[in-house]
């Protein structure tokens, strides 16, 4: 049988699905949801089979962006996998989500900043240093900034990728800290990377197991602090 995996971002606002059939990506969109994800996801999850004359029953992987991210996306997003992987038999794998910004930025010789929508006009950050062996290495964990704190806070010349408001470009670029900003096609959040970086993990027979995966949500639905972010 063919092998498919399927990817799956609703983390944020911005969503993502892609196909990879393990040698290439077969499929891939991203679009700001004006719905519900909830609405969404699956009409345009059997638009994206049909065009490229693939059947549900190819799943073999699912991977899923499991936080950080907004409380109600990561619970859409995870229960749609698991639902996914349940109906197809197929294997789950929960892949961060600052990783996948990471991924896409690419080679930058600076301290990476990477960002996501937290909701209430705040964001979830978390730096990565230098990129060796294809992959970014993490310095800072994620957590929730307001944007002036977060901008005081990054080591000097530090590039932003990511959600990023206008708004918040114009601190960047005001702040007097030489912080250089990635374009928005850069800093994008794709579910191409989100597939590769899953892909790399079934590898190494890293795969997750659905009852025990939970998202990763830096605070409770309240705004209180979680003491981990493993609940």
């Amino acid at each position: 049988g063919c092998f498919m995996l399927l990817a799956i971002d609703t983390a944020t606002r911005w969503t993502g699905v892609a196909l990879h059939d393990g040698a290439q990506l077969r499929a891939e969109l991203g679009w700001h949801a004006i719905n519900t994800q909830t609405i969404e996801l699956a009409p345009t999850l059997s638009d994206l089979l049909r065009k490229v004359s693939v059947d549900a029953s190819e799943i073999r992987a699912v991977a899923v962006a499991i936080g950080p991210g907004s409380y109600t996306g990561l619970r859409i997003g995870l229960g749609f996998a698991k639902g996914m992987a349940l109906a197809h038999n197929a294997q789950l794998i929960g892949i961060n989500t600052l990783d996948i910004v990471a991924a896409a930025a690419g080679r930058i010789n600076k301290h990476l900043i990477t960002v996501c929508e937290a909701g209430r006009g705040r964001v979830c950050a978390a730096t990565y240093y230098y990129y060796s062996r294809k992959a970014w290495q993490l310095k800072k964990e994620a957590d929730i900034y307001r944007w002036d704190e977060l901008i005081e806070d990054v080591p000097m010349g530090s590039v932003f990728a990511g959600e990023i408001s206008a708004d918040a470009r114009s601190l960047i670029r005001n702040a007097n800290r030489q912080l250089k900003l990635a374009s928005p096609a850069q800093g994008a959040r794709r579910a191409a990377h989100l597939a590769e970086l899953a892909i790399l993990r079934l590898h190494k027979g890293d795969v997750d197991d659905a009852a025990a995966l939970v998202p990763i949500y830096l605070r409770e639905p309240d705004g209180r602090k979680t003491v981990s972010s493993k609940q």
